[in-house]
């Protein structure tokens, strides 16, 4: 009996006893789809945030506030109590993009507002507008790109006027997707009347976070409007060669230390982070996720195992007058054990097929509502075939084994 005589009889086998290998399969399914489904939107969730952090480049250095636990009082018990560094203050952004010395571009920015609404004529917003003050750079160090228009000036980041460049989802609301028409036109957001001057390409969502529904406005203009004396300002720095970040780094270490006037021997209130380690950290902290997922699936399918050795052992009880006519016409012992192994390899790979299907579509779904986009995971897929063989193996082996060790006499008496 060759190989392909072999799979047509298992087919015909697993047709035959179709409700009982489709709930084997059905358990199957359902710990494959655990396993890949979380896989994937575990991959589809750090692949959005690489795509969303390489659009600045891995050449990207961001300096930010350090949080300290401080010993808790009398009041708090003993439990420490979170408590960031000072934030850093206009001049101190001004003064460290003075004194950077490495070849970099650098952009100060501040969070102005998060919930403004954009009114043009009768047309308005959401009220969930972001505003944000920026210099010239801001554009080219966070990778967003003008369509239409132009940008903010240096002089005109520093010394303030009522411009702004838009985002897409605000050309959206108010001109009807046309950038062009934006061009000149003033629009109101909260206590400011803003002269449009440019208008950004879309750059999408990261997990859920929309990166279309903002104000870029002169950094003087945002400090003067939304400013106060606890107003953190971000600095971004931009390197155009990512073989020099380690030494960008140190630099900014020390011109930050500098700039924060911190003496020899005390600590950095500051933290120099570069966006591709904060992937790296990313990816870290998903190991024990991986790990729960791959034993969450696991135990799913050695239920399901047990389940498909149960059903094969009936099978080869129902079907032992079947295995002494074959014996009794020429087919020998590896011939019957390869029939019942391809048949439990072929009931998981069913289930297996499903479960990918059903794993790729609910991983997907959810990383599509947290703002990721669609992916292949081949890898998982890949994996989860490779189990669906090892436990169709380990099920079938032994009803496998047990067929091929009938004696074909006493099978053809056996009713």
């Amino acid at each position: 009996m060759g190989l392909l005589e072999n799979f047509r009889v298992a087919l015909r086998s697993v047709n035959a006893n179709l409700l009982r290998a489709l709930l084997t399969t059905l358990i199957i399914a359902v710990g494959i789809m655990a396993l890949v489904g979380i896989l994937t939107a575990i991959d589809v969730a750090i692949y959005s945030l690489s795509s969303n952090l390489s659009s600045l480049g891995a050449n990207t250095i961001e300096i930010e506030r350090v949080s300290t636990t401080v010993s808790g009082g009398r009041r708090q018990g003993r439990r420490g109590v979170k408590k960031r560094s000072d934030p850093f203050t206009y001049d101190q952004a001004m003064e460290f993009k003075e004194r950077y010395q490495y070849p970099a571009e650098i952009s100060v920015s501040n969070f102005a507002t998060g919930a403004t609404v954009v009114k043009y004529g009768e047309e308005e917003t959401n009220p969930n507008v972001s505003v944000f003050g920026a210099t010239s750079n801001y554009l080219d160090t966070k990778g967003y790109e003008i369509e239409a228009g132009r940008n903010i000036t240096e002089k005109e980041a520093l010394e303030g006027g009522n411009l702004v460049v838009i985002a897409s989802d605000l050309v959206d609301a108010l001109f009807d997707g046309k950038p062009q028409e934006a061009i000149g036109k003033e629009i109101s957001a909260g206590p400011l009347r803003l002269s449009v001057i440019g208008a950004l390409k879309s750059r999408g969502s990261s997990m859920n976070a929309s990166q279309d529904r903002r104000l870029i406005i002169p950094l003087q203009t945002a400090k003067r409007y939304y400013g106060s004396s606890r107003t953190n300002y971000d600095i971004l720095i931009a390197i155009p060669d990512p073989t020099g970040v380690d030494a960008a780094m140190g630099e900014a270490t020390l011109t930050m230390r500098g700039v924060r006037r911190l003496k020899a021997g005390e600590e950095n209130d500051f933290e120099v982070k570069n966006s591709s380690d904060l992937v790296s950290i990313i990816k870290e902290n998903t190991v024990t996720l991986r790990s729960a997922a791959l034993g969450i699936g696991l135990i799913t399918l050695l239920g399901a195992a047990i389940g498909l050795m149960n059903i094969m052992l009936v099978s080869v009880t129902e079907r032992t007058r079947e295995i002494g006519v074959r014996k009794a016409l020429g087919a020998t012992k590896r011939n019957v054990l390869l029939q019942f192994l391809i048949e439990a390899i072929l009931i998981c790979q069913i289930g297996g097929v499903l479960g990918i299907i059903l794993g790729v579509a609910a991983g997907n779904v959810i990383a599509l509502v947290l703002g990721g986009s669609f992916i292949v995971p081949w890898v998982w897929i890949g994996l989860a075939l490779v189990t669906c063989t090892i436990v169709g193996l380990m099920a079938g082996l032994y009803p496998a084994m047990r067929a091929a060790a009938l004696d074909p006499i006493e099978s053809l008496r056996y009713e």
